[in-house]
């Protein structure tokens, strides 16, 4: 989809994503190998009372769903930034389901533009866990 072709308030579904226990002990002892989230029973002396899924992980369970939307196809050029921010804990087998929607939209020049989309991620029960900004370069139509 062209730059041109997107509107403020665009918004798609994303598929949910599962929270796997497994999955999440790799990941957390890959890459984020703190007790909180590769621990037990440290964990059940925390303030969660349970192991939590490290924040990148769940970001990245949404994250790969969002990909498969292909929201701007061959006319994404590039991503340029991206925040997250973590809301709430997600733990092993929470069922996460989000959707992404166009949050603002900048003009760069005539060849491309930033488009900002906005994903929040809900667990099974309704509780916004996280929400990320990314800003995505996308081609423009070109001139006629």
């Amino acid at each position: 989809m062209y730059f041109d072709d997107i509107k403020p308030g665009m918004t798609v579904e994303i598929a949910p994503a599962v929270i796997e226990k497994e999955e999440m002990l790799a990941f957390a002892r890959r890459y984020d190998h703190i007790p909180l989230h590769t621990d037990e029973e440290y964990a059940k002396k925390t303030p969660f009372g349970r192991l939590i899924a490290p924040g990148v992980m769940s970001f990245m369970a949404v994250w790969s769903n969002y990909l498969e939307v292909d929201f701007f196809g061959e006319e994404l050029l590039a991503g340029k930034s991206t925040k997250i921010e973590w809301l709430r804990p997600v733990y092993a087998d929470d069922v996460l389901t989000a959707r992404a929607i166009v949050t603002g939209l900048v003009k760069r020049n005539p060849k491309n533009g930033l488009v900002e989309v906005t994903i929040e991620a809900y667990n099974q029960d309704g509780v916004l866990v996280l929400t990320d900004v990314t800003e995505a370069v996308v081609r423009c139509r070109p001139a006629e």
